[in-house]
Formats: structure tokens, C-alpha cells, sequence
């Protein structure tokens, strides 16, 4: 027999639950406790402790460092040009395994296997064809997105604590739950935890697919990534999708007016996060301030992985007419630390002239800008640089970038002596506007069509019509 015990919440309460249950399960992974039950049991009970307690959580933390360890992994063999190698010497000696092994390896990735448990308890108890209907029925109505996103939220906060400790309540709430989350609050509560991790999936697969189209078959990528991009597109989307009214046009106009106002504000003493970005932001890297040294050293050691994209993308670029040096590499660096300089002066020249000389602040910026067309053009009449270039810095530097950012983050006691705050923190900010024109783009566009609202209030409340409420 299974008793349950269940309320009606929404995706913001239940992803707040989640995470305060995967903060306790990751301080109990780094107890004593786990450790001496874990080394005193026999073997059975051992497995059992392990399944109900911490297995589930350190299971999903291994599934999505798999994913990221098999991306990064496959960047650099088509960075490199293993890739195109193995795959010419295949071809030459008429190898078709690999596509069969994919084959067998997507209908895993599908989820079908995974849903077998389920399908055979269900099956057990109430017969095999009301299994079939149910299991059709949960994916009719997103289970999958929902189970996806959900992964993304326990792999995140358990994996944090881990690294830095720090589990703390959250308050879920026990209010009326239909009712229509903000932009801006979705933005705050997923942030770091899917929305970040989404877009570094996704740039993973676009410079995979930029890379390695002109000589792979595209029935092998999408064997290979299709389950990939469904978790990309459920991590950056489904609080959207599960948001009552969603995508209703006035609701996301009130929304980016929102979210405008709230990113811009400045900070301060008693300034709560749902008002500025800047107090948010200051919130989110709490973790940070009572991290000892070896998770800043972790925190540091795990955002190296970001300048794998520069390293590989600057030798692709045809402004480099096929050079290897590490000049050219090295020239890269300039480049991001003209950038940065570029941001320092603007960060500054808003500190001392924004209030009271906002012409010269202007005209700073005025000549900023045109530096900066006058550089690109002379670069492409002289050297040669095309759009596609453009485009491949952009994939190159924009993880660059948010490398030294995150490395800043776990450095913030250093930085801050050294009067590098407001250079992060515009950095930070410019960061947060590009993710969110990213991710309110595509909302705003189904939001045109008014048949996208009437089918998602249909999907979210269909038991509710069914029953004629």
C-alpha cells in the first residue's frame, strides 16, 4: 500500500521544495553519518540507504555530468578535427556501426526504457493496457518537460551545496497558486540554477552542429542530440510553459516593463532582491561568502572549462587565413582585454560623470562607438573579416567572458579591495540583459498568436474543463 500526501502548488513552489530537499541531502552526503552507515551495513542495506537517502540525488547530479562531460568531449574532437578524421577513415573503410549503435542509443535516449519501471508497477497492479494509456497520457500532458526541468533543479542545488555547504528553508508558500508568475521573478528563481546551464548546452550543440556540418551525416547529430536539445529547451522554457497565462500579449508587456525596471535599479542597504538586480545579485553569490578555499578553488577549476570555446573557435576564424601559431591565440587575449578596458572606462565615466556632466558622458560614449565601427571596418577591408567571423567571436568570447566573470565571483574579496566592483558588476548586468532578451524573445513571439495562449490555458487546466468547471 502507498499513502501520499500532496496540496496544490505551482512550478515556483515545488522547485523551491526540490531545492531545499536536495540542499539537505547534500549536507547529509558531506555528514560523518552517511560515511560510518555506508561502511557498517552489509550489503543489501547498504543499497537501501542509498537508494532512499542520497543515491537519488547523487544519480541525477552524475546523469547531467554525463551529458556535460560527453559534450565538452565531443567540442573537442570536432574542434580539433578528430573528428573528421575518424569519421573519413570510417567512410573509406565502409563502417556503418556507429549509426547502428546510435540508433540503438536514441531509443534509450527517448525515455522508453527509462518509463519501464513504471510502466510494469502500473501494469502489475491495475493491468497493462490502463499502463499503456496512463504512460501516453503523462507525456500528452508534459511529464516529461515537467520530470526534465525537475532534474535540472535537484542536480543544481545539490551540486552547489557540495561544493560550498550552505542549505538553508525555503519558504514554498501555501497561497492560491493560479495566478501568473512575472518575467522577472522566473528570472530570479531559475536563473542560475537551469536558464544558465540551458544556454551553455545550447552553445555546446551550435558550435558542435557549426563546427561539424560540412562533412556529418545529420541523421547521426540528431541521433546523437536530439534528447540533448530537448533538455535544453525544457531547462529555458518550461517555467514559461507552465506559467498560467503565460502567453497572454498584455501579461507579457506588463511583464518586460517589469523586468526592465527591476534589472536597472540600483542596490543597496534594505533594498530587497524582488526590487533590484543589483541586490539579487549580491544574494546569489552568499554561497560564496562563507565557501572555505577548496570550493573557490573548485568554483574556479570548474569555469576553466569555458575557454575550451576560444581556444578552438580562434583557429577556425578566416581572418587567421589557417595560422596556428599561438600568436594568434595570444592575440585573442588582446582583444578581450581591449573589451574589458572598453567596459572599465564606461563603468567609470558613470561613476564620476552620469550625475553631473551627462553630455561628456554621452560624447564618451559617442567615441566609444565610433572607435569601434571604424575598427571593424578597417578590419574587414584590410584583413579580411567576414560576417561569419563576427559570429564565431561572438561563440568564442561570450564563454570567455563568462569565464572571468565566474572566476571574479569566487575571487570577490580580492577584487573588491582593488576597486573592481562596478567593472563586474556591469559585466554582470550586460551578461543578465543578453540571457533575458534570449529567453523573452521566443515567448514574446508565441505571445502574437492568440491560439498559443487558449492551447497552453487547455493543457495546464484540462481536468479542470473536462469536469466542466
Amino acid at each position: 500500500m502507498q499513502v501520499g500526501k500532496g496540496r496544490d502548488v505551482g512550478l515556483n513552489q515545488i522547485s523551491q521544495f526540490e531545492a531545499k530537499v536536495a540542499n539537505g541531502n547534500g549536507e547529509q552526503t558531506l555528514s560523518r553519518d552517511i560515511y560510518r552507515l555506508g561502511h557498517r551495513f552489509d550489503f543489501f542495506r547498504m543499497l537501501s540507504c542509498y537508494f532512499t537517502t542520497v543515491g537519488f540525488y547523487f544519480s541525477s547530479l552524475v546523469t547531467v555530468l554525463t551529458v556535460y562531460i560527453f559534450l565538452y568531449g565531443r567540442l573537442y574532437l570536432v574542434l580539433s578535427g578528430l573528428e573528421k578524421a575518424m569519421l573519413h577513415e570510417a567512410a573509406v573503410q565502409h563502417n556503418s556501426s556507429l549509426e547502428a549503435a546510435l540508433a540503438s542509443q536514441a531509443f534509450v535516449q527517448l525515455g522508453l526504457l527509462m518509463a519501464l519501471p513504471m510502466v510494469m508497477e502500473i501494469g502489475l497492479e491495475r493491468g497493462f493496457r490502463t499502463a499503456l494509456s496512463d504512460f501516453v497520457i503523462m507525456q500528452l500532458q508534459l511529464a516529461s518537460v515537467f520530470f526534465t526541468f525537475s532534474l535540472g533543479t535537484k542536480t543544481h542545488y545539490y551540486g552547489r551545496t557540495l561544493l560550498h555547504g550552505g542549505a538553508k528553508y525555503r519558504a514554498t508558500g501555501r497561497g492560491f497558486v493560479v495566478f501568473h508568475a512575472k518575467f522577472a521573478d522566473n528570472y530570479r528563481f531559475y536563473s542560475r540554477s537551469h536558464f544558465v546551464k540551458g544556454l551553455e548546452l545550447m552553445l555546446l550543440l551550435i558550435v558542435y552542429n557549426v563546427y561539424g556540418q560540412p562533412y556529418r551525416n545529420t541523421i547521426a547529430y540528431l541521433l546523437i542530440t536530439f534528447s540533448m536539445w530537448f533538455m535544453v529547451g525544457t531547462w529555458l522554457f518550461a517555467p514559461f510553459l507552465f506559467n498560467p497565462s503565460g502567453f497572454e500579449w498584455q501579461k507579457i508587456v506588463d511583464d518586460w516593463t517589469d523586468w526592465n525596471k527591476w534589472i536597472n535599479n540600483h542596490g543597496g542597504i534594505g533594498v530587497p532582491q524582488d526590487k533590484s538586480w543589483e541586490s539579487w545579485w549580491d544574494d546569489e553569490q552568499e554561497h560564496l561568502k562563507y565557501s572555505g578555499l577548496r570550493g573557490r578553488i573548485w568554483e574556479i577549476l570548474l569555469s576553466l572549462r569555458f575557454f575550451l570555446y576560444q581556444y578552438g573557435i580562434v583557429y577556425h576564424l578566416n581572418i587567421t587565413h589557417d595560422n596556428k601559431s599561438v600568436l594568434v591565440y595570444g592575440l585573442s587575449w588582446f582583444v578581450i582585454a581591449i573589451v574589458l578596458g572598453v567596459l572599465k572606462t564606461v563603468a567609470m565615466g558613470r561613476q564620476k560623470f552620469s550625475a553631473d556632466y551627462q553630455l561628456m558622458f554621452r560624447l564618451l560614449k559617442g567615441l566609444l562607438f565610433i572607435g569601434f565601427i571604424s575598427v571593424l571596418i578597417i578590419l574587414i577591408v584590410v584583413c579580411g573579416l567576414t560576417v561569419a567571423d563576427l559570429f564565431a567571436c561572438f561563440l568564442a568570447f561570450m564563454p570567455t567572458g563568462w569565464a572571468l566573470l565566474q572566476i571574479a565571483q569566487a575571487c570577490r574579496p580580492l577584487y573588491n579591495r582593488t576597486g573592481f566592483l562596478e567593472s563586474v558588476r556591469s559585466l554582470a548586468r550586460g551578461y543578465e540583459y543578453i540571457m533575458g532578451l534570449l529567453l523573452f524573445t521566443p515567448v514574446a513571439i508565441l505571445a502574437w498568436f492568440p491560439f498559443v495562449s487558449e492551447f497552453q490555458t487547455r493543457l495546464l487546466f484540462n481536468q479542470a474543463f473536462s469536469r466542466g468547471l
